[in-house]
């Protein structure tokens, strides 16, 4: 890594510093550690310290949306169905106040055991979940309520019945109502940002990610399936790809990290939904004020530029 862009990560990071937690304590020991982390960018990281990172955010007890929403949301109010079909439960969807503001919230719901897996499909939305999705977002943009995402999804869910009820027309749309939206947006990467499934709901002013959560077009075993032929050389492709978050931070396809507890979100639950709270609240400060139309041209540009190079 180049020492301007090292500069460059550091400049984009500074912020957390800062941020002030509930009770007066700092994220200063926590971005200390993040700092470290990210200056071993400068070394080639290890393909064992990338697989650590997609184990952590696959982690059985990582905290799901549900998990953030008891915990830093106020009055949540959760809305079912897409008015027209079903009730997708991989998808959240409701209207909470964060610290005294109303906000609309999305985001994925996995499951603790096989029954509530097996109900929420593993986090893996039909079009009927990205169809209430998008019935939220416009509720949002018509009361002029800032929308919060919570992304954590292998994908959307790739079934004949998905396709057959149109999946990449839902996604599509709930792409396109992101970009329309004239009200400040903020995702998050809580776990897994799988493919299509992921940035249905994360075409945000600020895409975020938690320390140890992952962003990728593709799973590392399906990468490696198609590369390699062999689903087993999943931990190659994942070092291949760099699906971290600060690798994810340097390519600038996203706008920040959140720090986590020693260990991952899973070892303190209280303490990592603090973090996520301070860092939501953090970047909707900073877009409050922002014209609707500077707010639209503004996403538009940064999503257009990604992938783009002189």
């Amino acid at each position: 890594m180049t020492s301007d862009a090292e500069l460059g990560l550091r400049d984009r990071l500074a912020r957390l510093s800062g941020v002030k937690l509930l009770r007066g304590t700092r994220l200063s020991a926590e971005f200390e550690r993040l700092q470290r982390q990210l200056e071993r960018l400068k070394d080639d990281t290890s393909d064992e310290e990338i697989w650590q990172r997609v184990e952590l955010a696959r982690h059985k007890d990582r905290p799901y949306t549900l998990d953030y929403v008891e915990r830093i949301l106020d009055d949540f109010f959760e809305l079912h169905g897409d008015r027209g079909r079903m009730d997708d439960h991989a998808i959240v969807a409701g209207i909470g106040k964060l610290e005294g503001r109303t906000i609309a919230l999305l985001g994925h719901q996995k499951g603790r055991d096989l029954k509530e897996r097996t109900k929420r499909n593993f986090g893996m939305a039909y079009p009927e979940g990205y169809r209430k999705a998008v019935r939220v977002m416009e509720l949002a943009d018509r009361h002029g309520f800032p929308l919060v995402t919570l992304v954590d999804t292998p994908g959307a869910f790739p079934g004949v019945a998905a396709e057959q009820h149109g999946q990449g027309g839902a996604i599509a749309r709930s792409q396109a109502m992101m970009m329309r939206l004239g009200v400040p947006t903020v995702s998050v990467v809580i776990g897994e940002g799988g493919s299509g499934g992921a940035i249905a709901i994360a075409v945000a002013d600020r895409v975020l990610m938690q320390e140890n959560a992952i962003y990728s077009v593709i799973s590392p075993e399906g990468c490696a399936a198609i590369l390699w032929r062999d689903a087993s050389q999943a931990k190659k492709a994942a070092s291949a790809f760099r699906l971290d978050a600060a690798h994810c931070l340097d390519l600038g396809v996203i706008e920040g990290i959140v720090p986590e507890p020693v260990g991952g979100a899973q070892t303190d639950v209280d303490a990592a939904a603090l973090f996520l709270r301070e860092s939501v609240v953090s970047h909707l400060h900073e877009l409050d004020g922002t014209a609707s139309d500077d707010l639209r041209r503004a996403r538009r540009a940064k999503f257009r530029s990604m992938g783009v190079f002189a």
